[in-house]
């Protein structure tokens, strides 16, 4: 079995799979918190690879940047190879003054300025929302395991450079917590295919202070996202 952008066989690919939109995020993922983990994808170099955590299968996966790219790997890796909890982990810009750099965000739901969820709703607006299970699994976990957390709303986007100028200011009075590329559109493939998915995200700018994370402190911040994240994923085998 392989897809048009995926190369590994039938059951090389495990049940829970995270989701960095770096290929090399997920090459680091692998070989510093996957025992024995095997490349199973380097098509289109988007790297993929297959290990365990704390006895697990789990895999972990580039899915590039923005929603196009990422609900493609969702797609394929839901209805191709039958994965069943995906978890998004990156980087997002605070829009939250109680917010800042280092804290983690665990996406509740996520809004968007994309037509890519309207274009598979009959073009109604659709409430792109994590699984609750895996939500409240992430929640328990980090209150255990991290300094700072929040839960709530974010902002998916298609322009990494937006036009909207007052764009933060908008999002602020929604209470809306960051802005990032991905959450909306993964929700709601794995809404449609019935799959568990989730995005859990480190700040790594502030867009209110415009405070940004250094190259050594988005290493130490992303790993305790990673281990929340694995946490998380683990937690729907049986025991």
């Amino acid at each position: 079995m392989t897809t048009p952008h995926i190369q590994a066989q039938a059951g090389e690919i495990a049940e829970s799979c995270l989701l960095p939109g770096d290929p090399l995020r997920a090459k680091f993922i692998a070989e510093h918190f996957l025992a024995q983990p095997r490349q199973i994808n380097a098509t289109r170099n988007m790297l993929g690879y297959t290990g365990t955590y704390r006895g697990r299968p789990v895999s972990v996966m580039g899915t590039g940047m923005g929603m196009p790219s990422c609900m493609l790997y969702a797609e394929e890796l839901i209805r191709e190879y039958r994965v069943k909890r995906l978890i998004r982990v990156g980087s997002c810009g605070s829009t939250d003054a109680g917010i800042t750099v280092n804290d983690l965000l665990i996406a509740a739901s996520a809004s968007t300025d994309s037509s890519a969820n309207r274009n598979q709703f009959n073009g109604y607006d659709f409430a792109a929302a994590a699984d609750f299970n895996l939500l409240e699994t992430a929640v328990n976990a980090a209150r255990q395991q991290v300094a700072r957390f929040h839960v709530g709303n974010v902002f998916s986007t298609d322009s990494f450079y937006h036009p909207d100028k007052k764009l933060v200011a908008t999002l602020n009075r929604m209470h809306i917590l960051a802005i990032e590329m991905e959450a909306a559109g993964l929700y709601a493939v794995a809404a449609r295919h019935r799959a568990q998915a989730l995005a859990i995200l480190t700040v790594s700018d502030d867009l209110v202070t415009q405070q940004h994370l250094s190259a050594e402190q988005r290493e130490r911040s992303f790993q305790q996202m990673i281990t929340l994240a694995l946490d998380t994923a683990i937690a729907g085998y049986p025991d």
